[in-house]
C-alpha cells in the first residue's frame, strides 16, 4: 500500500484519474464549499432519488387514492419491489427482503418471532459496543417476556473491548448453551471494524443459536452474502450508504428457511396481498419477508430509495467496495504520515486488514477531538464525532474523491499544528 501512495496533491489527482466510479459524483447534490465525509450517518441526495420522490408526489396529487394500484410502480407492492431491488446487495433471494418500517421497529418485529426462550435457553447475546438503540430493543424484548435484562442480556466484550474493537473469539466464547438468539452489528459504529459474519453465523449455528445482524453501517458499501452464509435474519436503515434520505424507510431480511414463521408483531400490511382487503379477522401472512410489515408503508419515505437504489445498483456493490477500500487505504496512509501518533496523539483505530474494515475510518484521540471536529467543520469538512474522542471519516465511493481525502488530512494537520482548535468550545451539541 505504501508504495502506491504519497502525500502529494499529484498522487490524489492520479488516483482520481484512475477512479472508475468518478462519474457518479455528478448525480449527487454536494453541499457548496464542503467536503462531506459523513455518509455513514446520512448519505447525500442524488438526482434520481429527488426524481422518484417528485414523481410520487405527482402521483399523489393527480391520482389520489388511485396511486395504490395505478402508480408506477403501484404503492400497494412498493415495499416488496424495493426489497427485491436491494436483495442482491446483501446476497438474498426472492421474497427474502422487504422495505418496511424503521430500523429499530424492524428489530422488534424480528425478535418477536425469532426470540423464543425455552428452558435454560433464554438469553440474548449482543456486544458491549453495539449501537444503543439495539440494546434498548433487546432489553425491552426480555422485559416483555418477564425476564431480567441485567441477567439475560449477555454483552460480549464488556471488559475486553478496546477503542471500539471486538475479538471474534470473545464473542464465540459467549455463545453458551443458555443463549437463544444472538444479535450483532456487521460493522461496529465507532471503530469501523467489520465482523466476520460468515464465521460468527457458523459458530452460532453449531451451538444451536439463531443469529441476526444489524447492517446499518455496511449495507450499500460492503457486499454481503446472507443466503450463502446462512444468516437467519438481518435489518438495516436506508439513509446512510443507501442515500434514501433522513429517517427514510428501512429494510429487513429473513432467510427463506424461516419464511413460515409467524410474525407476532403482526399488522395488516403483512397480509397475503390476495386477501388483505377481505378484512378477515384471521391474519393470513404473506409468503415472503413482507409478512413482517406492520402498518401501511410510508410511501413518501420510500420514494427516494427507488432512485437511490438504482444508482447503487448501476455502480455495482463490488465496484463500490473496491473503491471504498482504496479510499480508506489512502486515508489511513495519510493519517499515518501527516498525523503520526507519536507527535499528534491521534491513532487510527480502524482495522487495517480489508476483511476487518467497513466503510469509515476512526481516528481516536483525547479531549481535543471534539474541538478538532468543530474546527474542521468550520473550515468546510463535515465529519462525525463519537464520544469520548473518536472522529469518524467516511469517504463514500459514489460521491467522494481521493482529492477530498487528501485535502481533509492536510487540513486536520494544519488545525493541529496551528492549535486552531483551541478557539472552539468543549460544550457538546445535541447532534454530533
Amino acid at each position: 500500500m505504501s508504495n502506491e501512495y504519497d502525500t502529494s496533491e499529484a498522487c490524489a489527482e492520479r488516483l482520481d484519474a484512475q477512479d472508475t466510479l468518478s462519474a457518479f459524483r455528478r448525480h449527487f447534490h454536494i453541499p457548496p464549499d464542503t467536503i462531506y465525509l459523513d455518509g455513514n450517518s446520512l448519505g447525500l441526495l442524488c438526482r434520481q432519488a429527488e426524481q422518484s420522490l417528485t414523481r410520487m408526489l405527482a402521483e399523489w396529487r393527480e391520482q389520489a387514492i388511485g396511486g395504490w394500484l395505478d402508480a408506477q410502480p403501484p404503492w400497494f407492492t412498493l415495499a416488496e419491489q424495493l426489497g427485491d431491488a436491494a436483495a442482491d446487495l446483501v446476497g438474498a433471494g426472492g421474497k427474502e427482503v422487504v422495505c418496511a418500517g424503521a430500523t429499530t421497529v424492524n428489530l422488534h418485529a424480528l425478535l418477536a418471532s425469532f426470540y423464543v426462550p425455552a428452558g435454560r435457553r433464554k438469553k440474548i447475546l449482543a456486544d458491549a459496543l453495539n449501537f444503543p438503540s439495539d440494546i434498548y430493543a433487546l432489553q425491552g424484548q426480555l422485559a416483555l417476556r418477564g425476564l431480567a435484562p441485567a441477567e439475560d442480556l449477555v454483552l460480549a466484550g464488556a471488559s475486553a473491548a478496546r477503542e471500539g474493537l471486538l475479538d471474534a473469539e470473545t464473542i464465540i466464547r459467549s455463545m453458551k448453551e443458555e443463549v437463544a438468539v444472538a444479535l450483532l452489528p456487521s460493522v461496529l459504529y465507532r471503530s469501523g471494524q467489520l465482523l466476520d459474519m460468515a464465521a460468527l453465523t457458523r459458530e452460532a449455528h453449531e451451538r444451536g443459536i439463531l443469529i441476526g445482524f444489524d447492517c446499518s453501517h455496511s449495507a450499500g458499501v460492503v457486499p454481503h452474502h446472507f443466503d450463502a452464509w446462512g444468516v437467519d435474519f438481518a435489518f438495516w436503515c436506508g439513509y446512510k450508504y443507501l442515500n434514501g434520505g433522513p429517517g427514510c424507510s428501512a429494510f429487513l431480511y429473513v432467510n427463506s428457511r424461516h419464511l413460515k414463521r409467524r410474525p407476532l408483531l403482526a399488522g395488516w400490511f403483512g397480509s397475503d396481498k390476495d386477501v388483505q382487503f377481505q378484512m378477515n379477522l384471521d391474519f393470513q401472512p404473506a409468503s415472503g419477508a413482507g409478512r413482517w410489515q406492520i402498518s401501511s408503508p410510508a410511501i413518501l419515505s420510500m420514494a427516494p430509495l427507488e432512485g437511490a437504489l438504482a444508482v447503487t445498483r448501476e455502480a455495482g456493490i463490488e465496484r463500490i467496495r473496491e473503491k471504498s477500500l482504496r479510499l480508506t487505504d489512502y486515508l489511513i496512509f495519510l493519517a499515518d504520515r501527516l498525523l503520526p501518533a507519536e507527535s499528534s496523539g491521534i491513532r487510527v483505530v480502524t482495522p487495517r486488514e480489508h476483511a476487518r474494515r467497513g466503510g469509515h475510518v476512526a481516528l481516536a484521540g483525547d479531549r481535543r477531538m471534539w474541538k478538532l471536529y468543530q474546527a474542521a467543520k468550520a473550515r468546510g469538512v463535515v465529519a462525525d464525532f463519537r464520544p469520548p474522542g473518536i472522529l469518524r471519516l467516511a469517504p463514500v465511493p459514489l460521491y467522494n474523491s481521493f482529492r477530498e481525502v487528501h485535502d481533509t488530512l492536510v487540513l486536520l494537520k494544519q488545525i493541529l499544528d496551528s492549535r486552531e482548535y483551541e478557539a472552539f468550545s468543549d460544550q457538546k451539541s445535541a447532534v454530533t
